[in-house]
């Protein structure tokens, strides 16, 4: 490969990598996990340019290989997980194999059906078919309380529905960091959806890192418009986050994915 080469596939792997950490750390409940595997696609695409396939778009590429070294190590967290992380790989081992990642990678990554069976190499029908498993499955699987932070009415209302809809109790919606702490304190929820910035230009990062001071087994869902500022892999960030604006079928799998994590790392702004 020429120089000018190598430096154009820099260039396009680089503007999807933020997308690719996404990818990888819901899947896997951990920004550190997830980076990981972020870096072994990198370290392997380096190793054998021809590994991304330059014929398809270079997002699709990019995942594909990254799925090829998913799938060569199960797939899934640790074998010898323990803990809260052991609680997740119990659920996740009920589910049909690739739905999470079809779901994923049509949802939050906005991929076509053709696209999602591409990375996943499978037909365009299959893909359709495990995301409709995905969220049967999902669905059935876990449910629990949740805690909205986000200043805007329609905003909030609109994620109280969608959650409630899927079988979740919403605890409250708190606009400022103050009745965020305040709304924990009555009742500490299973899963949090948080804006960014909040009405009193209080931070919602500022009170879920609060909330996790005192219990960190909380799995957390930011929200925010710049969803690249916070896919650096450069310090901690969030493992679970929703790009505004979003859809209704971005939250639900957001959710879905989080409710099978009983932990999150702090993020620091």
């Amino acid at each position: 490969m020429s120089t000018s080469q190598s430096s154009d596939l820099t260039s396009v792997i680089g503007s999807n990598l933020p997308f690719l950490r996404r990818y990888a750390r819901a899947l896997t409940g951990s920004q550190e996990k997830g980076d990981n595997y972020a870096a072994a696609t990198l370290e392997a695409i380096l190793s054998d340019f021809d590994s991304f396939d330059r014929s398809i778009p270079a997002k699709v590429a990019l995942f594909r290989v990254f799925q090829m070294i998913w799938n060569s190590t199960g797939g899934a967290l640790a074998d010898d997980a323990a803990g809260l992380a052991a609680k997740a790989q119990k659920h996740l081992g009920r589910l049909t194999r690739d739905t999470r990642e079809a779901l994923l990678l049509h949802t939050i990554e906005e991929m076509s059906f053709e696209e999602v069976g591409t990375v996943l190499d499978v037909s365009e029908d299959e893909a359709r078919s495990l995301v409709d498993i995905a969220y049967v499955e999902m669905a059935k699987s876990i449910n629990g309380k949740v805690m909205i932070i986000e200043d805007e009415a329609i905003i909030a209302m609109d994620l109280e529905s969608i959650v409630g809809e899927m079988g979740h109790q919403v605890t409250g919606i708190a606009k400022t960091e103050t009745e965020a702490l305040a709304l924990y304190e009555q009742q500490a929820p299973d899963l949090i959806l948080s804006d960014i910035q909040l009405a009193d230009l209080s931070s919602g990062v500022d009170a879920v890192n609060k909330i996790l001071g005192d219990n960190s087994d909380i799995p957390v869902i930011f929200i925010t418009a710049f969803p690249e500022r916070l896919l650096t892999g450069e310090s901690p960030e969030p493992a679970f986050l929703i790009a505004k604006p979003y859809t209704e079928e971005q939250v639900r799998s957001a959710v879905s994915q989080a409710m099978f994590f009983s932990s999150t790392e702090t993020l620091q702004a």
